[in-house]
């Protein structure tokens, strides 16, 4: 029966991460199709949102079918309960790239503002972050999934920098108020991506140190003291 449910298990491992890749490549697409203003590979990421929901319902069923046959206890039923959180947190990936597909695919069939926005620093931490989140949880590293925690603060600046931006050229070119504020949901959608990250991040801590990380401001501080340069 242990046999049985350890194979079980690692089939239900192979197919989180098989959505974790697909997630990855959506996001590295959505930022392609926004550096370039590709509207045609932004349609195709909207098309093909349907993959991603399909293989989330997948492993949502393979983690009840597990639960439902063998009844794991202890640190199985922690690997299925986490597995599942982080099942969900994928999607919202996936949706949230499909949210700026639909920000890029209107913005491309418009002129552009002649404002300059470098959100390619931005795009690149979060993507970052979503990658860092799953290697932490395929290789159990703590220290990694960490820092993903720590570099979710960084993508919370860069929003507010954006959001500042945006407010100053919506002032300085009114007429294009429309455009602009489709830069700012793609900030916030990026940031929403980072969230997802972070959230599977604090879920690796709680599979490898048995603790709910959700409220860690003295968890970070202890991880990553100040350092002293007095001396």
């Amino acid at each position: 029966m242990k046999r049985h449910l350890q194979k079980e298990l690692s089939h239900l491992k192979k197919l989180i991460l098989s959505l974790g890749a697909m997630a990855e490549e959506r996001v590295r697409m959505v930022i392609k199709a926004f550096e370039t203003k590709d509207g045609d590979l932004a349609r195709r990421i909207i098309e093909s949102d349907r993959d991603i929901d399909e293989a989330e319902v997948e492993v949502e069923e393979e983690c009840l079918k597990i639960i439902a046959l063998h009844q794991p206890v202890a640190v199985d039923l922690r690997f299925v309960n986490i597995v599942n959180k982080i099942n969900t947190d994928l999607e919202r990936v996936g949706d949230e790239a499909v949210n700026i597909a639909e920000r890029v695919e209107n913005i491309s069939k418009r002129l552009p503002v002649s404002f300059t926005f470098d959100f390619t620093a931005m795009a690149e931490k979060a993507a970052a972050m979503l990658k860092d989140s799953l290697d932490a949880f395929v290789n159990q590293d703590v220290d990694l999934a960490y820092q993903v925690c720590l570099d979710d603060d960084e993508v919370d600046r860069m929003n507010h920098m954006n959001y500042d931006e945006v407010k100053i050229a919506i002032k300085q070119q009114p007429d294009r108020v429309a455009y602009l504020l489709n830069l700012f949901l793609i900030a916030r959608h990026l940031e929403r991506i980072a969230d997802h990250a972070t959230n599977i991040a604090e879920e690796v801590i709680y599979m490898i140190e048995g603790k709910i990380f959700r409220h860690r401001e003295e968890d970070l501080k202890l991880k990553n003291p100040p350092q002293d340069f007095s001396n």
